[in-house]
């Protein structure tokens, strides 16, 4: 069967069409949402199936969005259609299976049964092994800036199809739409796209296979690639002579302000920072200062108390952001690091409690409700609203306890932490 029949499979688009539904999502150009999908490809499909077969489908152009970055600027996205979404899946469930066997072992990025964890801990494995001078390669805008030509002849080299290879061309081609103006898309894979993912391995899959033909220990997570070396001197080699490989052999640019040679203990991967356990002697990973801070912010705009929302509601929208933070960053050792964010939730959530209470015969209820003696908790409600200081200083500590906050459902940073290690370590 050709490959284009397989992608095109009943079996396969509809499976397609599910993962597109599930994951949900905005809509493109043609303001068509993932609910009305199902009906439009049903009611459309056999035209659309024989456009593609003709050659004649032409793919929508891409919604640009802009998304903010941690550190400033925007990420330039582009919203493909539900039907390209679709399509473009299709493509991807007959095209991947196909592809791993060509891709290399150190790339973990946009890979079945791979992970970031997978890749902090090959480097880890590397820089334990003795080499503990890290080549950091930055390539500049790399989404915007793959050369089509140069990746569409890697990717016939694989696939062997013309016709699947012009519809996935047709796609890098489609163009941009902002503001209601389009743009040509000549260069480039748009990220946003269920294409993209797959084609930025294609394209960095031959920088992988040249840093393997050199002997090089590397890990690469999609445009995120590092080189572990033994000596300063051997870093600088490395970093010059790839840098220029890449440029010339890749067609892309490797930004030269970020791309450089450091000591573990100054990189920032993946969201991880790396130390050398002072006891161990081993280099291990724990959350980078960065990646805990931005943790501490999405906490404290969760748990702002002029946010008139119910505390079942605010540990209802806590308890997924502390599973998903800890479940990425679990192999880290952070024990202290939990403690202290601990801490300060709880403090956060008392101060929100004691202002919900409002007046001092409220506050005096509900301590005593707690088990605070009813002299103590009339008292202590009527100190005033120096909300930090008495959830801090006062018995509102002991009424309003871990247990109590327990209860009403909050996840324990430190408990679900710990959990979360000991089943990646043990």
């Amino acid at each position: 069967m050709k490959l284009i029949a397989k992608i095109l499979d009943k079996s396969n688009v509809r499976a397609a069409l599910e993962r597109v539904i599930a994951n949900k999502g905005g809509a493109g150009i043609d303001g068509m949402r993932v609910e009305e999908l199902r009906d439009y490809m049903n009611a459309n499909w056999t035209t659309l199936r024989q456009s593609i077969l003709e050659r004649s489908y032409k793919p929508a152009p891409v919604r640009r969005v802009e998304i903010p970055k941690p550190n400033g600027g925007v990420r330039k996205l582009g919203i493909p259609t539900v039907v390209d979404r679709t399509l473009q899946q299709a493509i991807v469930q007959v095209l991947t299976p196909i592809f791993e066997e060509e891709f290399q072992e150190s790339s973990y990025g946009f890979r079945p049964g791979r992970s970031c964890e997978q890749a902090v801990l090959k480097l880890l494995e590397y820089l334990n092994e003795g080499y503990e001078w890290i080549v950091d390669i930055d390539l500049e805008k790399f989404f915007d800036n793959v050369p089509q030509d140069k990746l569409m002849s890697y990717v016939g080299r694989v696939i062997h199809d013309p016709d699947t290879e012009s519809l996935i061309r047709k796609y890098l081609k489609s163009g941009v739409m902002e503001n209601g103006i389009y743009e040509a898309t000549e260069l480039g894979t748009p990220q946003g796209g269920n294409l993209s993912p797959l084609l930025s391995n294609v394209m960095l899959n031959e920088l992988d296979k040249e840093l393997g033909k050199r002997g090089l220990r590397y890990v690469r997570y999609a445009d995120d690639c590092v080189i572990a070396v033994g000596s300063s001197a051997s870093a600088n080699r490395v970093m010059h002579t790839i840098t220029k490989w890449i440029e010339q052999k890749l067609g892309l640019k490797v930004n030269a302000t970020k791309t450089h040679v450091c000591r573990p203990s100054k990189l920032k991967y993946l969201g991880f920072g790396l130390y050398k356990d002072s006891q161990t002697r081993k280099w291990t990973a724990r959350p980078h200062e960065t990646s805990i801070e931005k943790f501490k912010r999405k906490l404290k705009h969760l748990t702002k108390r002029s946010w008139s929302i119910s505390m079942a509601d605010r540990i209802s929208r806590l308890n997924p952001v502390i599973r998903g933070w800890i479940n990425y960053f679990s192999i880290s050792k952070m024990k202290r690091k939990m403690e202290e964010i601990d801490a300060h939730l709880r403090t956060r959530l008392r101060v929100t409690i004691w202002k919900q209470w409002k007046k001092p015969s409220k506050r005096a209820w509900g301590l005593h409700k707690l088990g605070i003696p009813e002299e103590l908790a009339k008292r202590t409600s009527y100190v005033g609203n120096r909300y930090q200081w008495v959830v801090a200083k006062t018995c509102v500590v002991r009424a309003i306890s871990k247990e109590i906050l327990s209860r009403k459902g909050l996840i324990s940073c430190l408990d679900y932490y710990t959990f979360s290690h000991a089943l990646k370590t043990n």
